[in-house]
């Protein structure tokens, strides 16, 4: 088994047709896959065997695809890096991975020498025009490297919220079965369709939901290497798209532009990385005419978990377990399964779970049981249908004189009220209570609304100890490499951090 067999097959069958676009650039998919193949060649030379690492550090263009496809090809482990990375981030991961060589893009190649100059002294190969011209000067090679299944295909980092980034292996058959899944439980892709590509394929979602899944069904991915709202708007247009993969950011930011082309040919719209207020969705279904269909998953799933289904969907839920895949609420002390409506963490077993923490087994057994259950550190509730809710980040949840506040349950009232842009709701501490509640918000262009207002109106719609008491205003909020909002990176005003609190 090797995931590029994805390709191999696809291409056999749709050689002419259009595997990617980045705007003039076309590459079919027998382009594709023999750019794969001499990348296979080229790594090898700089000896690569198979289940050596090899970092990869582009955005959003042609040559990620060549460059993954071709590490594949040649038995080796890809280690997606974001191309923003500064070189000591670099340098940690090659490190912690043990590559032994990194692809970089030609803007990321000073950060990404400094770093790998700094790690193993590992050599770089930087990608620039010139580079798909030179790499069709060389032999492809003439085999797809056969891998196990339950061998590691990718080395993801995750984000590191509670600590060092930690690689989550994921094996062969992991990635092919959570593209299976994908296709068959969500986007139903024929060769026909046109996908999205601006989420980043160095991510989980990017790389499985969008990259892989549609290479095996022979579509074509539209790439955009930065999301601006305007631009892929405007994309989506021209280009005719039929599926949109995004976090629930992008979902806002599409929504703020005035002047939105039409989308007739949109048919489905997918939403992962966090959660998607209600009222995002129904916004964007009656903006744009597409059902959104919101899921989850994590770095460690491959990332597919669970979705909502055309067929059968429930917003403001992330819908139920994809096929193959159990999930089930544990006590977040004890691990044992709760009644159905109490909130607990989330669990996961299945082909879509991880093999383990690279090198770090104490990391893994701490989420990881022996007969495969996952804790995925959410907090969550099932109903009777079996319809999964994240309530939040079990670090997230604030604890206020005794009693959990669940920040997304704030976070849905602020989206609710037409001014807000974007919210995030964190816990400030507090000598009396232990921890306080506090709101970021950024507004919509031409709000008149104030912060007093704003809190008013939370305070008007939930229990009297939840309701945030600092509001207060930001012109956005920090956002990770996937839009997704960061809040360990909020800094409230000092006014707020003070002792004087209201009350």
């Amino acid at each position: 088994m090797n995931v590029t067999d994805l390709l191999v097959r696809s291409a056999a069958d749709h050689p002419d047709r259009p595997a990617l676009r980045a705007g003039d650039r076309v590459l079919t998919y027998r382009e594709l896959d023999e750019a794969s193949a001499r990348m296979a060649d080229l790594v090898q030379v700089y000896g690569v065997t198979p289940g050596a690492r090899v970092g990869v550090m582009l955005p959003n263009v042609p040559e990620f695809a060549v460059v993954y496809y071709g590490v594949l090809r040649a038995g080796g482990v890809v280690v997606p890096l974001n191309p923003l990375l500064k070189a000591r981030e670099v340098a940690f991961h090659l490190t912690d991975a043990g590559a032994g060589l990194l692809v970089a893009a030609e803007a990321a190649a000073p950060e990404a020498k400094a770093g790998a100059e700094e790690a193993l002294d590992a050599p770089v190969i930087v990608v620039d025009d010139d580079f798909l011209p030179e790499l069709s000067e060389r032999e492809p090679a003439t085999d797809v490297v056969d891998r196990d299944p339950q061998d590691t295909a990718v080395l993801l980092y995750t984000s590191g919220t509670t600590g060092k980034p930690k690689g989550a292996e994921l094996t062969h058959d992991n990635l092919v079965r959570n593209v299976e899944v994908s296709q068959s439980d969500l986007l139903q892709l024929t060769p026909d369709d046109v996908v999205f590509g601006g989420l980043p394929l160095f991510h989980a979602f990017g790389q499985t939901v969008t990259l892989n899944t549609t290479i095996a069904q022979g579509a074509v991915l539209v790439l955009l290497a930065r999301f601006a709202p305007a631009a892929a708007l405007d994309l989506m247009a021209d280009q005719r798209v039929t599926v949109f993969a995004g976090v629930p950011t992008m979902y806002g930011a599409l929504l703020g532009e005035d002047d939105a082309p039409e989308l007739p040919d949109l048919r489905v719209c997918v939403s992962g990385g966090a959660a998607l207020p209600v009222e995002v969705l129904h916004r964007f279904e009656e903006r744009f005419g597409a059902p959104v269909l919101e899921g989850y998953g994590l770095s460690e799933t491959s990332p597919v978990a669970s979705f909502n289904r055309v067929d059968a969907r429930r917003p403001g839920t992330i819908g139920q377990p994809v096929s193959g895949v159990e999930m089930r609420i544990v006590d977040a002390e004890s691990g044992e399964p709760v009644e159905a409506g109490e909130a607990g963490e989330i669990a996961v077993r299945g082909h879509n779970v991880m093999k383990g923490y690279w090198q770090r087994p104490d990391a893994t057994a701490e989420v990881l049981s022996d007969d495969g259950w996952f804790r995925t550190g959410d907090i969550g509730r099932v109903d009777e249908d079996g319809f999964f809710a994240v309530v939040d980040r079990k670090k997230e949840v604030v604890i206020r004189g005794g009693f959990n506040v669940y920040p997304r349950e704030l976070e849905e009232v602020l989206y609710e009220h037409p001014d807000v842009a974007e919210a995030a709701v964190i816990g400030l501490p507090d000598d009396r209570l232990g921890e306080e509640v506090g709101a970021a918000v950024a507004l919509r262009p031409g709000a008149t609304i104030t912060e007093t207002e704003l809190r008013d109106h939370v305070k008007a719609q939930v229990a009297a100890y939840k309701y945030p008491r600092h509001v207060w205003f930001v012109d956005a909020l920090p956002k990770g490499p996937t839009g997704k909002i960061q809040k360990r990176e909020i800094v409230p005003p000092a006014a707020v951090t003070g002792t004087e609190q209201t009350r």
